[in-house]
């Protein structure tokens, strides 16, 4: 029964700390920082809901998950059974193995929808996007709304439009189109995957939802702090402003858009110079480190 409490108390804990992510402003200053404790956050409840009911049904082996396991299945393998060890229990362990496979399986659609979402759109921009040599490394989309994305994948592809080339003056799409390849180099679409996967797997928690659009809000910070960190804050901060009175903005399925998420708020942080909180983001590293080491520790003990 105590390793069952320690995956109840993992649950709890990942609850709590994602409560204070969610409510923390150090978490704009440290884009990087706060992603790692979320996805940390993600994957400690991935394990702990699998590892509960295990842990559950096999309180009869008094032993940490993972040996309890190769106990069971050495058990089954010969036929015997524990004493306290009947059907109730090795149904709470189908359940934990029914949890990983649903978080394996929602991972795996997320994955695919992503990968079919960007081929077809990676398919029509063939078709309708042009190459302009003023803007190295970018397709050209002639339509009128306002529009700068990156298509993530094994060939990234960053998109503006033409409403965005008539928006923005050349500093600001330059910082513009920095902040889309961050997107690009740094895999945004990888991070935001599992958090999207939680999201089908566990649609009953409501603070789940609330962390994929948390770690969405990162994302884009982030890829704001690399293109102010090549352009300075200007450029960037005049690009977001104008989005923000833009209308109509336009990011298609499977992309990461530069005009998505809380603009105001990206502008705010723009402007003002604060440091990264150090001591608060090596202590959150610290706490985000336990919380993955305790389901781990259980399920390979």
């Amino acid at each position: 029964m105590a390793f069952a409490v320690h995956f109840g108390v993992t649950m709890l804990a990942c609850w709590l700390v994602a409560q204070v992510l969610a409510r923390s402003t150090w978490t704009w200053r440290a884009p990087r920082v706060a992603i790692v404790c979320w996805q940390a956050v993600g994957l400690a409840l991935g394990l702990s809901a699998m590892g509960l009911p295990m842990a559950l049904g096999l309180t009869a082996y008094d032993r940490p998950t993972g040996s309890a396991l190769l106990a069971l299945v050495d058990d089954l393998a010969h036929g015997t059974l524990p004493v306290g060890l009947g059907a109730a229990h090795l149904g709470l362990v189908g359940v934990g193995f029914g949890i990983g496979a649903v978080l394996l399986t929602t991972t795996v659609r997320s994955i695919n929808a992503a990968v079919r979402a960007q081929r077809r759109h990676r398919d029509l921009l063939s078709l309708v996007a042009r190459k302009d040599p003023t803007i190295p490394g970018a397709l050209v989309l002639d339509h009128p709304s306002a529009a700068a994305y990156c298509l993530p994948g094994v060939r990234p592809r960053v998109v503006v439009s033409a409403g965005t080339l008539d928006l923005l003056d050349r500093a600001e799409l330059d910082a513009v189109l920095t902040h889309e390849r961050a997107h690009a180099q740094e895999r945004h679409d990888l991070v935001l995957l599992p958090f999207t996967a939680l999201c089908r797997a566990l649609p009953w928690f409501g603070w789940v939802r609330r962390a994929h659009e948390r770690v969405a809000l990162l994302v884009e910070m982030r890829a704001d702090d690399k293109a102010r960190a090549v352009h300075a804050e200007a450029p960037l901060a005049g690009a977001l402003r104008r989005f923000a009175a833009a209308g109509n903005r336009v990011t298609p399925a499977g992309a990461l858009g530069m005009g998505d998420r809380d603009l105001d708020v990206r502008v705010q942080r723009l402007l003002v110079a604060d440091r990264p909180p150090r001591v608060v983001g090596a202590v959150a590293l610290a706490v985000a480190g336990t919380l993955v080491a305790l389901p781990v520790s259980l399920f390979l003990s």
